[in-house]
């Protein structure tokens, strides 16, 4: 068959032909405890979600190795590098910042890292709904599954991710300095 006759096999070609529109992800609300508000994160909150890490992690837990809350305090400087390619979302509760999550995508998945929510308000759901608006993102990106992980001694978070239906998917024994890891996934 020659080029000329393989077009001539083609449908006619509509220059004015109306493109097919994206799927519409249904949008889900996210409940919150009342008065607290889920956002994107600008580079105002910087130093903010710094000092938010510094309140979680400083003084460390009991046995924690130093690196670790080395890496889990970062400078403003260290966190503005750590936002390439990543969206957070902060919750805040009037003027505070109570909480922060990360959402990174690689090969058609999603990540969450760099999950805090402030000492003084645990306990209140502002853990879940960051990692349900993060969950949420996720989805309305078309990611095929969420993982999160967490040191194994980090035993309220393991409960989170398993309540808001996060499966286990293993242990890297040894991982992050010298501390098990466990990695859970979420198909949203």
């Amino acid at each position: 068959m020659t080029p000329s006759s393989i077009s001539d096999k083609l449908p006619e070609r509509r220059e004015n032909a109306t493109p097919t529109p994206e799927p519409v992800v249904e949008t889900r609300p996210i409940p919150t405890p009342a008065g607290v508000v889920i956002d994107r994160v600008s580079h105002e909150d910087i130093p903010e979600i710094c000092a938010l890490y510094k309140r979680v992690w400083e003084p460390p837990p009991a046995g924690m190795p130093i690196e670790f809350v080395k890496s889990a305090v970062p400078t403003p400087l260290e966190f503005t590098s750590r936002m390439e390619g990543v969206t957070y979302f902060v919750a805040r509760e009037g003027k505070h910042l109570r909480g922060v999550v990360g959402t990174a995508f690689s090969e058609g998945n999603c990540r969450l890292v760099d999950i805090a929510v402030d000492v003084d308000a645990r306990r209140r759901g502002i853990g879940k709904a960051l990692v349900l608006t993060a969950v949420d993102w996720a989805r309305k990106n078309r990611a095929n599954a969420v993982w999160v992980d967490a040191l194994t001694r980090f035993t309220e978070a393991k409960a989170l991710f398993h309540h808001l239906g996060f499966t286990s998917a293993g242990v890297l024994h040894r991982h992050r300095w010298n501390e098990d890891v466990q990695f859970f996934e979420k198909i949203p």
